[in-house]
């Protein structure tokens, strides 16, 4: 071949070569943006962690991927976030069961009262199920980046609660959109009063109510702890928390931003798990050096607080949770607490 067809193979080489990397060369300096939303405030353990996953993947990918987050509840209650990410205000959020029983009601059954007895148990389930808890977020328009915890729930009130008589004379704060707690106070006989997270401690100040639940962390952290004075040393459940994005926004990114992303988020589950779970221990001796007093619980009630829990757990069964999902954990926990013998 001459010079000169060498030469012009060369140049119509490069010509039609030209197209494809302008559109390679565009799609690397495109940038994008995920806005997520959770109720924990500024400076808690969770938005610490979020500020340093965030930092990581915006680093990683040198610019291109960067995560906005609000928080506090500036975007509102979990069912106003989840309403947000639909009509594309926002992309994600970080959510307790609340949240995440709005996008899949089937991952209530983690939130279960008695259903475990340890974190070791918690963790067991979560990664023996995790590939068909995140195909059911995925049927219903959702990526699961990585799983979370609010902690032990106790109820923290102004007087003490130590029986169910007691219980029932508490004005109980109840989670506006919850049907497993609301079910569960049924069961109980309590009549709590429905409001959303944000509006529990302006009510605990007005009077409204005089008691509500959540964590040791979570107390402190939405600064519910300035208004009683009392906690149950009995942990009713392990309230889960997650962060999701919509799937509509994560299949717009390129395949190397999913990858950094689903990395991330398995990076800053582990990292939070094990952060909350520490700051839980020590927020309990932080409420206690500021005069909260934890009471004890009479087994009478603990065992009053059992028996409505299995029945919730069935009237809820084939329509918050399937029932086979209810039983194949129960299997998996049974097996697990009682290894066969050889």
């Amino acid at each position: 071949m001459s010079p000169r067809r060498i030469l012009i193979a060369i140049i119509t080489l490069v010509l039609c070569l030209a197209p494809a990397l302008s559109v390679q060369a565009a799609e690397e300096a495109k940038t994008y943006k995920i806005k997520m939303a959770t109720l924990a405030p500024e400076g808690s353990s969770w938005m610490k962690r979020f500020h340093e996953a965030s930092r990581a993947i915006e680093k990683k990918s040198g610019g291109r991927l960067k995560l906005k987050i609000y928080a506090g509840g500036i975007m509102g209650d979990e069912p106003d976030v989840i309403r947000k990410i639909r009509i594309g205000q926002l992309q994600g959020a970080a959510v307790t069961g609340i949240g995440l029983g709005i996008i899949q009601p089937a991952v209530r059954v983690l939130d279960l009262p008695f259903l475990f007895k340890s974190y070791e148990e918690l963790d067991y389930i979560r990664e023996t199920l995790s590939s068909d808890f995140e195909k059911m977020f995925e049927e219903r328009g959702y990526v699961l980046l990585g799983w979370g915890d609010v902690g032990w729930i106790h109820v923290f009130s102004n007087q003490p609660v130590t029986t169910q008589d007691e219980l029932l004379a508490t004005k109980l704060w109840a989670w506006v959109d919850d049907p497993l707690a609301h079910s569960m106070f049924k069961e109980v006989g309590v009549k709590g009063i429905p409001l959303s997270l944000p509006a529990v401690l302006p009510h605990l100040q007005t009077g409204l109510i005089n008691a509500a639940y959540g964590s040791p962390l979570s107390t402190l952290a939405l600064q519910w702890y300035t208004k009683v004075k009392y906690m149950s040393d009995l942990p009713i459940t392990m309230a889960n928390a997650a962060v999701v994005v919509s799937k509509k926004s994560f299949d717009a990114l390129p395949k190397d931003l999913q990858v950094l992303l689903k990395e991330e988020g398995k990076n800053m589950q582990q990292m939070l798990i094990d952060q909350v779970r520490r700051d839980n221990e020590e927020s309990l001796k932080v409420l206690k050096k500021y005069g909260i007093k934890v009471t004890n619980t009479q087994p009478e009630f603990l065992q009053e607080m059992k028996r409505a829990a299995e029945a919730v757990s069935n009237q809820l069964a084939g329509t918050l949770y399937p029932p086979e999902l209810l039983a194949h954990v129960k299997e998996l926990l049974e097996a697990r607490r009682n290894p066969p013998t050889e």
